[in-house]
């Protein structure tokens, strides 16, 4: 790591940050550029939070140690933020999605419905099409949100099984923006995202972090837990961006999350499938295969690298779970939090809410932008 070791932490800080991924590295890189000492812990061995990636030994290929990062925004802001610390690799990201072991683009398009009904639709007549088969519903949860624009069967087909092993919940009991958040496509565009951004840090996420740390007023230290700095280190503002349940010691009971068991598979082939992602929304255990060989960058070698996730409810906190409960629990802990006013909790884990990677950086911005240029 081309951290200074040696920087003492024995020195005050402006600010203690918890966490090296997104939300910690963006808030100590404009602390420090605002003038503040930061000292930026980790509990990991990296920095980068999930969003860390490295070459395969043997093979070359990048992966990501914690499922596929995408790169999208069409936030400028964010954009210009981040290209400071990284060069680019364009790369629009595709989805297929398995059903009767075929497979059909997604999110559902024009050439999903006619490669599934043998139809021939255009755009001319696709609005139609989901004009007959859709239900009229009040929405008020994910499932009337699908079945309300696509109707019964498309949502059996390609949503209602996927999302019961991704979150152990059927779509009728989760709250309606997991759904809503989908596209559905009445053109045969089968990009997964229509940002205006839209690529991948060409050395790689963690180079992208180290860049962004890389400043004399920050020092950085892992295999580091919060607890082993109290009373050892001196600081005014604390940035937490881990579990927010667990930095209070669970006081109001547990708040729930999803993980996912990765099993990684080298495979001699130049490639095992025709996208880098292929979604299994019926069939087996897991929910999709991740080929990071497809991703920009990556070597011509006669090897391919495979990784299948399985969503599991025990293991590392990977996604808050979106249910009416959770954000009742999750609002204690917000009120408890807003009692201390040198304590900052961002992020996803922090505040219980699915960000993509983008809006992570853009809730950071404006959080700074608010709370700290004017006060410091």
């Amino acid at each position: 790591m081309p951290f200074e070791e040696e920087r003492t932490i024995d020195q005050p800080f402006d600010f203690l940050v918890v966490g090296a991924g997104y939300a910690g590295s963006t808030f100590a890189r404009l602390a420090a550029e605002s003038g503040k000492r930061v000292l930026v812990i980790d509990c990991r061995d990296h920095i980068a939070g999930n969003a860390y990636d490295a070459i395969h030994p043997t093979t070359g290929i990048r992966i990501h140690k914690y499922g596929p990062h995408l790169f999208h925004t069409n936030s400028r802001e964010v954009w210009e933020f981040l290209s400071r610390f990284t060069q680019w690799l364009s790369y629009e990201h595709r989805v297929k999605s398995c059903i009767d072991g075929k497979l059909y683009p997604f999110p559902v398009n024009i050439d999903s419905v006619n490669a599934l009904y043998g139809t021939r639709h255009t755009e001319e007549t696709i609005e139609a099409f989901y004009a007959s088969v859709r239900e009229e519903r009040e929405i008020k949860n994910s499932e009337d949100a699908v079945i309300s624009r696509i109707g019964k069967d498309l949502y059996e087909k390609f949503f209602k099984n996927y999302t019961k092993k991704q979150w152990a919940l059927w779509p009728s009991e989760l709250d309606r923006s997991v759904m809503e958040r989908i596209p559905l496509r009445a053109n045969h565009d089968d990009r997964y995202f229509t940002d205006s951004y839209q690529a991948m840090p060409a050395d790689g996420y963690a180079a992208m972090f180290e860049a962004m740390l890389a400043h004399p007023l920050i020092t950085v230290r892992l295999n580091t837990d919060y607890r082993d700095c109290l009373g050892k280190v001196s600081y005014k503002d604390l940035v937490y961006t881990g579990c927010i349940d667990e930095f209070f010691d669970y006081r109001y009971g547990k708040l729930p999350y999803r993980s996912v068991r990765f099993v990684w598979e080298i495979r001699s082939e130049k490639f095992h499938q025709p996208v880098m992602q292929v979604n299994y929304p019926n069939d087996f255990a897991y929910t999709r295969i991740t080929e990071y060989k497809h991703l920009p960058g990556s070597p011509a070698c006669e090897q391919t690298i495979l990784s299948r996730e399985y969503p599991q409810a025990q293991g590392a906190p990977y996604y808050p779970i979106p249910h009416p409960e959770n954000q009742i629990l999750y609002q204690k802990y917000r009120t408890l939090a807003e009692k201390f006013p040198h304590l900052h909790f961002i992020g996803r884990r922090a505040e219980y809410k699915y960000y993509n990677q983008d809006k992570v950086v853009e809730r950071t911005l404006n959080y700074f932008q608010k709370h700290f240029y004017e006060r410091h």
